[in-house]
């Protein structure tokens, strides 16, 4: 999981709006269109990212495929540790994130 984070988050131009996915999704489970609202991100943007994150094991759709809900893995849980690592690393903060503050 570690090497999937890093080319997923740190080692990619869309990382940062992954991070944000990530984390947000962690918070509150969301749609695609949540989360697009949420996150002030075109919602193909979002569907992007999401394919992204579902093909690599860090988020799992639950639903009837349109208005599938997002939920972390238990792998990614059991990683989010690395993501922290990771985001650090990248510099990232989670300003603008619901629920959060960067102090």
């Amino acid at each position: 999981m570690r090497k999937v984070l890093w080319w997923l988050i740190g080692g990619s131009r869309g990382g940062r709006n992954r991070f944000r996915i990530i984390k947000t999704v962690d918070q509150k489970p969301m749609n695609a269109n949540q989360l697009a609202s949420t996150l002030d991100l075109d919602y193909k943007t979002v569907r992007h990212h999401l394919d992204l994150l579902v093909e690599n094991d860090v988020l799992e759709a639950v639903g009837d495929g349109y208005g599938d809900t997002y939920f972390l893995t238990e792998r990614m849980e059991s990683h989010l540790d690395v993501l922290e690592t990771v985001a650090e690393s990248a510099d990232f903060t989670i300003e603008g994130l619901p629920g959060e503050t960067d102090e």
